[in-house]
């Protein structure tokens, strides 16, 4: 009985391995693609097909997106879009959910049933414009980072792990002549690394993406993120051959599209390594402890 166990043990780890290894490879697939073709020759991708590696290698796409003189000063506005909006987000966030961890808090049930509420219905785009634009932060950098400074899952979230810190060491802390601000910041948000981490990477990602709030509050195409320029890159690409000193057999709008899409993704892919030992921890939270 005890071989018929081992055998089907074996079965069902065979059969999990490969179905992982297939869905591997469809995740891995398309990127090794997108890289392919970003570094194909424009004539090779023109004449169609799927490519997985480079038959003629080519940076004519990465030397066109290049060519334009605002790709650097996008990139620096999304950076710092990015980095600030960023730490609003974990700033606003942890300051709103660690009085609500608390069970004493007055009128806590009430915040959080609003809370929960815009997560199940929102303003819509048209009332939300004109809330942006009352605040006159429309053209404004700030129209990308104060809107959604707080997203209600992730408060929620961390409100729950705040709850989960032993009241004990804030209690200590308190006796020592912390208040309640000094146990915020001395005591929780130390222990709440992983949350903060994954939180972080997630707000991270989201403000680098920034596109289409930047096309409906920014008309200053100087305070463009890199994801607004990158699109007209691609949209003009044809159009501004002439300008760029490129002539038509050198430019595959293809090729153009899969290299700004590596050139958009790498950056923030680079963020990752540096928080992955808190995200790995921050990725269980809420899991069943055995």
């Amino acid at each position: 009985m005890q071989q018929d166990n081992t055998l089907g043990n074996k079965i069902i780890d065979g059969l999990n391995y490969v179905l992982l290894t297939l869905i591997g490879v469809i995740t891995v697939v398309p990127f090794i693609y997108i890289l392919a073709v970003s570094f194909t020759a424009p004539h090779i991708v023109a004449q169609g097909g799927f490519i997985l590696y480079p038959k003629e290698f080519s940076l004519a796409a990465y030397k066109y997106i290049l060519s334009t003189s605002a790709l650097t000063h996008s990139m620096g506005v999304s950076i710092y879009i990015t980095v600030l909006g960023t730490a609003i987000n974990l700033l606003l966030t942890s300051l709103m959910a660690y009085p609500l961890a608390k069970t004493t808090f007055r009128g806590r049930n009430v915040i959080l049933l609003g809370v929960v509420f815009t997560m199940l219905f929102s303003g819509g785009l048209i009332p939300t414009y004109f809330v942006v634009k009352a605040l006159h932060l429309t053209n404004s950098l700030w129209s990308l980072m104060i809107p959604s400074a707080i997203s209600a899952f992730n408060l929620i979230v961390l409100k729950n792990f705040f709850q989960q810190i032993p009241d004990g060491l804030e209690d200590s802390a308190k006796i020592d002549g912390c208040n309640d601000v000094g146990v915020l910041f001395k005591i929780v948000l130390p222990l709440s690394m992983p949350a903060l981490a994954t939180f972080g990477l997630f707000y991270a990602v989201g403000h680098w993406n920034q596109y289409f709030n930047a096309i409906m509050y920014i008309n200053d195409n100087t305070k463009w993120p890199v994801q607004v320029l990158l699109r007209e890159i691609v949209i003009n690409a044809q159009s501004r051959i002439g300008d760029t000193g490129f002539d038509e057999s050198e430019i595959q709008p293809l090729t153009i599209k899969m290299a700004a899409i590596v050139f958009a993704t790498i950056p923030i892919l680079l963020v990752y390594p540096f928080l992955q030992k808190h995200f790995a921890k921050g990725v269980m939270l809420g899991s069943v402890k055995g």
